[in-house]
This record gives C-alpha cells, structure tokens and sequence, in this order.
C-alpha cells in the first residue's frame, strides 16, 4: 500500500451503484435469480437489498417489463419473500409466475418502523427503483415499462410511490387491500399507523396527509389496480374506494375490484378464488407493459 493512500477510503463495501452483481441461480425453467442485492447505502444502517427474479430470455429477446414488488406487515415486520400468507405453499411461488409470465419482478427491502419513521420507506423504494434504473442494462430489464405492486402496508408504500411528488414515471401500480387515508386512526399512539409516522396521526397531522395516497390523487397518476376484500376486518374496504373515487374525480385510470366474502390477505376466498385475483392481476400488468 502507497502511503498516500487513505486508507478510510478503502475500507468501505463498493457503493451498490458501481458494486458487482452477484452471480444469478437458475431456479426453474430458465428463471434466473439475484438474490440479496444491496440497492443503497444508507448510513447508519445495513444496506436495503432486493431479490431479482428474471424471466427465461431468447437470443433477441427485447428486454422484459419490471415489477417492483413491496411486502406489507403493518409497516412494522415482513420479508421481501413474503407475498402474503395464502401463497407461501404455492409450487411454484408466486415470484417464479411473475417471471414465468415474462416479468422480471424486484422484491425490495425498506426500512420498518421500528427502525426508522416516514418518509424513510418511501425513500427506500424511491431508491430502489432509481437503482434498478440505472442499472437496467446490466440487468437487461425495461426500466421504462415498470408497474409497482404492493400487498396491505406495502401497497400502501406502492400506491405513495406512484402518486406523491417526484414520483417515478411508472406504467401502473397495484395495491392490494392497501390503507389509503392514514388520518382516520387519529389519536391512538400504538396503532401501526402511528409507528409508522412517529406520533398519532392527530398529533401530526401534515405528516399524516403527507403519508395519505388519497391526498396525492391527481390527474397525472398511472393508471391503478386497487384490489380489496369487501369483509376486511383489518383494513376497511372503504380504504380503496375512497382512493378510487379520488382518482376518477382527478380523471386518473382507475380500476377498483372488490371481493365478496375475502377479509384481508383474501383470508376467506377459496384457494381458486386466490389464484384467480392473482392471475387477473397479472394479466393487468402484462396490458400495460405490453
């Protein structure tokens, strides 16, 4: 070593914008996968990573559409493999029919709030996707045919991303039985909404709205896939109908499905009643980035 050299300079990890991709595992059927990829650097912290699943390509093949998914847990647990808990037995697992369909799909980590209050999740997906951007011609994605897809508190975060201000340009998002209006549990300091902001939403109340997709629906939204069960006993359907309402009144493209019978996580529906919403889903986002 020079003894010029600093030494502090050294030491730290390759930032993840320059850091080399780690090898991809074949997994099935020519899906390949990148699995913990570090995204940021965030100090104070461990790096926020992503896994990334990529679909079977063909010599020639144009660079396949990017789904960013992001895992709910009232803002407060969850792991980027979990889809919820009604397709963890599903063989094979419902990042592996993304691809399978010709989507690559991204499963971000953000930080939970117990670990740091909004807007730092938001900020970690805004990382992610600027990430996946910059990055799209290693990867061999299209960045600019991108849909964000989250389920309960990670559409939630799915919904802030498309909608709030320097938001990404993205083909459509997705959210799934998704808390919209965070002002409505206003004084109690212990629900997972006040964690989420750091006070009771009535304590905070800017914040509140700033954290609130129905505060931020307007003309220039991507179009939006709300899904929700119509007996959710923990996220009131209510939720997506008022952001659906919103959104038209801003004349947004909007589609709002709601399903009889399912509580939240589609606890309720048949187990073909599951793979349907989720292969309807699909199929939304395969229209838009087609």
């Amino acid at each position: 070593m020079r003894p010029d050299t600093d030494l502090r300079a050294l030491v730290p990890a390759p930032h993840p914008d320059e850091a080399p991709l780690p090898p991809a595992a074949v997994v099935a059927d020519g899906i390949r996968l990148l699995r913990g990829v570090p995204y940021a650097d965030v100090p104070g912290v461990r790096p926020p990573e992503l896994d990334l699943w990529l679909p079977p390509r063909r010599p020639g093949d144009p660079p396949p559409p990017l789904v960013v998914f992001v895992h709910g847990g009232a803002w407060r647990r969850g792991r980027r493999e979990d889809m919820g808990y009604r397709m963890r037995q599903w063989d094979p697992g419902p990042f592996a029919r993304i691809a399978a369909a010709g989507l690559a799909v991204a499963s971000v980590d953000y930080r939970l709030s117990g670990e740091a209050v909004f807007p730092a999740p938001l900020e970690d997906l805004r990382a992610a996707v600027r990430w996946l951007v910059r990055r799209s011609a290693e990867l061999g994605t299209d960045a600019e045919r991108t849909v964000v897809w989250g389920e309960s508190a990670g559409g939630h975060l799915a919904a802030l991303l498309a909608l709030s201000p320097g938001a990404p340009a993205l083909r459509g998002a997705v959210a799934w039985y998704a808390p919209s209006d965070l002002t409505l549990q206003a004084d109690d300091p212990h629900t997972p909404e006040a964690l989420l902001l750091g006070a009771a939403p009535a304590d905070v109340p800017e914040l509140a709205r700033e954290a609130s997709p129905v505060a931020h629906a307007g003309p220039d939204a991507p179009p939006f896939l709300l899904a929700h069960g119509e007996d959710d006993s923990m996220v009131a359907c209510d939720h997506s109908r008022r952001l659906a309402a919103r959104l038209r009144d801003a004349g947004a493209p909007v589609d709002l499905w709601t399903l009889p019978g399912a509580d939240h996580v589609w606890h309720g529906l048949s187990d073909a009643g599951v793979e349907d919403v989720f292969d309807r889903t699909l199929r939304w986002i395969r229209q838009r980035t087609g």
